[in-house]
């Protein structure tokens, strides 16, 4: 986790302890800091740059530069880069008899529900919440059910079992540093993060490093480096070729140093799945070899293959496997160069191509602060078009049910479709020469379906819109029978061309809303609707198996970055991995293609 992060991450429990500790919840003074803690960690969580450089270079009166950071939350920020630590959120921590901790993140379990079961039951911590659960107490607390009880018990148990594992959006940043930190010290000839990382898993256990080094000699001096980086706060155990070390935000991180001749292998070996591993050593047995994270061995024991992926995979008669797609879910069948299944008009290998990581030209969820977006619909485009070279974005803010994110009415959408038409004329205007002139913005909406499966904006203005998705943002209980109903009655609608974030999920968090994914994609296939891939790390919804079942019952996918920060646009590269690790093509995902041939390609 990046300083911004950490900092970002104790200012949300700071407002989250507030709204425990304030008896009345109605106190101004407090409600104003709650806010203003908010919205000084969404500020940070949005920053291009590490919060320390800015200290560094300007010290208070730089921080004091940042959006919605005051005087008093300055000085906060100075104490925290310069000491490590809070005063003000260690006291608030020591006035709370709850270990806020354990319940901040824990989807549903708020401020209000916290205070009122210690009240009551005296619960401190996730334990005596769980116990109080299952000996059947919190039915008989004021303002709770039987029905309550079982969905409390049920968010704690998903709690348990996803705990321990990062979102991979989490420790991007910091593993891809400290991956090209390896690659650049002394004596390292390559440098790979291998293990669930590289094959672009949601979640991470710990992260798995492997260099090789030009020489014997360098091999002590790497694991010395590896050892002795800034973001290491201890060393865990230490080999010849091995060192074991936790990270600054707790991630336990291990490097394994080998010889060039074995790299191959080794990135094979340690990137997995276990699954994918196995079944390769048992086709290697089948062909009289042994295959190990040193190399591939004959019967004489020599060496016929380890320097690279590519010739493990040539030697044992397959195709090269993209890390995505390392699960032994039919990948090493569809491998086999002698496949007989493989027709003459198709391409040699029965491996799909899979979309690569720069195919995308455009993105079409993002918002505006118009809703509950945090910039101009100028700036978002203006920053995708220049900062990550996007052809075009789709505005997609809230529509006027989802009131806690200022939607937007039939009116407010129209005014909004005409504005963005003259900010397009303007951006032409003023950008003839730039490389990108031909870049555009979409009008379009994220249209929230109610209950029923109605819509909440009507068809007569949709249908006046570029493009337009729609999602569900409530009842999340409802029978799978209904919310199937809800998404299918959408899918019908003309007017709707994208479903969003299908399932409704967020990672460690909550599973989503019970939906027949099955049905959802034939209706889907039926009525030429687009179903996303959300980007946003703490989403990736729809699952890479729902991506494979979508491409191969022929349903068109977007992946959208569902931005409300230009920094957003960065997530798009977990989109594209998870569309991978679901075997897309580029041909499945239509973002792919130029503004108007997607145009073309919609309902």
């Amino acid at each position: 986790m990046s300083k911004n992060s950490e900092i970002a991450k104790i200012f949300r429990e700071i407002a989250f302890m507030l709204q425990t500790l304030d008896e009345k919840n109605s106190e101004p003074n407090t409600i104003f800091k709650i806010r203003s803690y908010n919205k000084a960690a969404d500020e940070l969580q949005n920053l291009p740059f590490d919060i320390g450089d800015i200290y560094k270079k300007e010290k208070i009166k730089g921080l004091l530069k940042i959006p919605s950071i005051g005087k008093a939350i300055a000085a906060k920020l100075e104490e925290y880069i310069t000491t490590g630590r809070i005063h003000y959120y260690n006291e608030l921590k020591e006035n709370l008899p709850i270990d806020i901790n354990q319940f901040f993140g824990l989807e549903g379990i708020g401020p209000k529900t916290i205070k009122s079961l210690y009240k009551n039951l005296g619960i401190k911590n996730i334990s005596d919440l769980e116990r109080a659960a299952l000996d059947h107490k919190i039915r008989n607390v004021p303002g709770f059910s039987i029905k309550k009880e079982e969905l409390i018990l049920k968010k704690i148990q998903f709690f348990r079992k996803r705990s321990g594992r990062r979102l991979i959006g989490d420790v991007y940043p910091l593993v891809k540093r400290i991956e090209e930190r390896l690659s650049s010290c002394t004596g390292v000839k390559q440098a790979i993060v291998v293990g669930s990382f590289r094959r672009m898993k949601e979640t991470i256990g710990d992260i798995d490093y492997l260099v090789s080094i030009v020489s014997e000699k360098d091999r002590s001096n790497v694991l010395d480096y590896f050892t002795t980086m800034p973001e290491v706060s201890e060393i865990s155990g230490r080999g010849s070729s091995k060192a074991f070390v936790k990270l600054n935000n707790g991630i336990d991180a291990d490097l394994l140093v080998v010889p060039e001749e074995s790299f191959g292998s080794a990135m094979q070996y340690f990137t997995g799945s276990k699954e994918h591993g196995i079944a390769l050593r048992k086709l290697a047995i089948s062909n009289g070899l042994r295959l190990n994270e040193w190399g591939v061995f004959d019967k004489e024991n020599n060496r016929v293959a380890g320097f690279t992926e590519e010739e493990i995979y040539q030697v044992l008669g397959l195709e090269w496997i993209p890390p995505e797609m390392r699960e032994n879910k039919g990948e090493i069948e569809r491998a086999k160069k002698n496949n007989d299944r493989i027709k003459n008009y198709e391409k040699k290998s029965g491996l799909p191509e899979l979309i690569a990581y720069d195919d995308l030209k455009g993105d079409l969820q993002v918002h505006s602060n118009k809703t509950d977006g945090t910039m101009s619909i100028e700036e978002m485009a203006l920053k995708a078009r220049d900062n990550f070279g996007l052809e075009y974005i789709a505005i997609s803010d809230h529509t006027k049910s989802l009131k806690l994110t200022n939607g937007l009415d039939e009116i407010q959408l129209l005014n909004q479709a005409n504005e963005i038409a003259e900010i397009n004329d303007r951006i032409k205007i003023n950008n003839l020469n730039n490389n990108n002139k031909n870049f555009r913005i979409l009008s379009s909406a994220e249209v929230n379906i109610l209950k029923d499966g109605n819509l909440d904006i009507s068809n007569n203005v949709l249908d006046k819109l570029d493009i337009v998705g729609a999602a569900i943002h409530s009842h999340f209980s409802l029978p799978i029978e209904i919310q199937t109903a809800r998404l299918i009655e959408t899918a019908k609608n003309p007017n709707i061309d994208i479903i969003f974030h299908p399932t409704g999920r967020i990672i460690n968090r909550r599973d989503g809303y019970p939906v027949n994914i099955s049905k959802l994609i034939e209706v889907a296939n039926e009525t030429d609707t687009i179903l996303e891939i959300d980007a946003h790390y703490d989403r990736l919804d729809l699952k890479d198996e729902y991506i494979r079942m979508a491409v191969e019952n022929n349903v068109k996918l977007v992946i959208d970055s569902d931005a409300h920060h230009p920094l957003h646009y960065s997530f798009l590269v977990f989109g594209i991995g998870q569309a991978r690790r679901g075997w897309a093509k580029k041909s499945d995902i239509l973002n792919t293609l130029s503004a108007k041939e997607l145009i073309d390609n919609i309902k």
